[in-house]
């Protein structure tokens, strides 16, 4: 369980890079099962002009780039907020192992609050999925991003 704490830190400190360039603050980090990062990533949808810039997808797309391979085999992706659907169909389709997330997103889930993909039988892969890891300073950084945005 150290290892995901230190890894959700990290895509922690990602989310505080979108948070600071008013982006909604998620974050996310990439690791081999060697315990090496592959990439790092934090949501730039408002700064990239670009809908498919979650910090999941920017961080899968450095991976795969930095690997020559769109397999992500053997990989754990750490994300702040449980990815949406458009992400967990990116995991699924690079082959992601396991999908360790923070606090739940009970509007655009997809890894098991509205949605959960990871257990579709229908599907040709099946992330585990770990919820709840440093749920609460994930759910503090988010909460606190849209409580500015209502004032």
């Amino acid at each position: 369980m150290n290892k995901h704490i230190d890894f959700m830190q990290m895509a922690l400190d990602e989310a505080k890079k979108a948070d600071l360039k008013k982006e909604v603050p998620i974050g996310a980090v990439l690791v081999e099962k060697s315990g090496e990062i592959l990439s790092f990533g934090h949501n730039q949808t408002i700064s990239h002009t670009d809908p498919t810039a979650h910090a999941e997808i920017l961080s899968l797309r450095a991976a795969a780039q930095k690997i020559l391979n769109y397999r992500l085999l053997n990989t754990t992706l750490y994300v702040t907020i449980e990815p949406c659907i458009m992400c967990m169909g990116a995991i699924i389709h690079a082959r992601v192992s396991r999908v360790v997330f923070g606090a739940s997103d009970l509007k655009w889930g997809a890894a098991g609050s509205l949605y959960d993909l990871s257990t579709d039988t229908r599907l040709n892969h099946r992330p585990e999925i770990i919820g709840g890891v440093c749920l609460d300073e994930c759910r503090a950084l988010i909460q606190k991003f849209f409580s500015a945005k209502r004032k």
